[in-house]
């Protein structure tokens, strides 16, 4: 036999190497709420704002924990020109007193509730009331679209703050659910534009037209794959409304067609406040500052989640 063949006989029988496994693991792909949240945990923007907003609903929810003074209690011994006295923290007396004596301080406390509940309530009606229409319009189209779409057009033109003061004063008892009713039949036609929007450009995805074509129901393809898809700048207009229903409360409570006496809210504080405003501007000052403070907090929350959501702002 030739030397030749020889050598490749020999080289066959030989026992073949086994190819060594890549050592580098492969990183496992994230969806984008995954992504989102790893963005947001390294955002100084949400961070503090978060911190903010936790800190302000254990405040609304337990306000035990802050003050043990009662925010309805009247005593004339304390007037509202005695000066607060900035060294009692947590004191009754650290903010001082209103008009008719009654804890400044404690009233902060205690006012978050109902100005936090309006706005989280209202927000959470608009989300779903706009977030229905906008998908219904923008999935089907046609007729459906054309009545919707002027539907909405017709509440976004009528000015929120004055459509809201027209609403309210229909009412003899203007109490917190009245008041959440009358925003949120005014405030849900932003959200509804943006999911409509949203949802005319994700129908058009091959995944969509891969179930439509595999005989999925509208109501699977809506609620499983277009919402939540769509969602995501539904979610972020949402958050930064939750701060413009604060100052809308507290701006119809000021004008006195919103939340009214006894309910304890910045608002109203505002309003009785703004009598004092020459010989004692804290009482109108304190509760404007915690209302200006809490909308902060949702704009930067809402432009963290923004940030995170977009990928073009990345």
């Amino acid at each position: 036999m030739p030397e030749t063949l020889k050598e490749t006989s020999a080289d066959a029988s030989a026992p073949i190497a086994a190819v060594p496994a890549p050592t580098a693991e492969v990183a496992k792909a994230r969806s984008l709420w995954t992504d989102a949240w790893y963005d947001l945990r390294r955002s100084p923007l949400f961070v503090v704002s978060a911190v903010l907003i936790i800190f302000l609903l254990v405040m609304a929810i337990f306000p035990g924990l802050f003050t043990g003074a009662d925010p309805r209690y009247a005593d004339l011994a304390h007037h509202y020109l005695q000066r607060p006295k900035w060294g009692h923290f947590f004191q009754a007396d650290w903010f001082g007193y209103d008009i008719q004596g009654r804890s400044i301080y404690a009233r902060v406390v205690y006012g978050a509730r109902a100005s936090i509940t309006v706005a989280v309530v209202v927000t959470a009606l608009v989300t779903i009331l706009g977030t229905v229409v906008g998908m219904l319009a923008g999935y089907f189209g046609g007729w459906i679209d054309t009545i919707l779409s002027r539907v909405t057009d017709i509440f976004f033109g009528v000015p929120f703050i004055l459509g809201a003061m027209v609403v309210l004063t229909s009412f003899e008892e203007r109490h917190i659910w009245v008041v959440i009713l009358a925003l949120a039949f005014l405030g849900w036609t932003q959200i509804a534009r943006v999911a409509r929007g949203s949802v005319m450009t994700i129908k058009q995805a091959d995944y969509v037209m891969a179930a439509k074509a595999l005989g999925a129901s509208t109501t699977r393809i809506l609620l499983k794959h277009i919402m939540p898809n769509a969602i995501a700048p539904v979610i972020v207009v949402a958050t930064i409304a939750l701060g413009g229903y604060i100052s809308a409360e507290a701006t119809l409570s000021f004008l006195g067609i919103g939340l009214a006496e006894p309910t304890v809210s910045w608002g109203v504080d505002i309003s009785s406040g703004q009598e004092q405003l020459r010989n004692a501007a804290y009482v109108l000052i304190i509760p404007s500052v915690m209302v200006s403070i809490t909308v902060l907090a949702f704009i930067m929350l809402g432009d963290a989640v923004r940030n995170a959501l977009d990928p073009k702002l990345r």
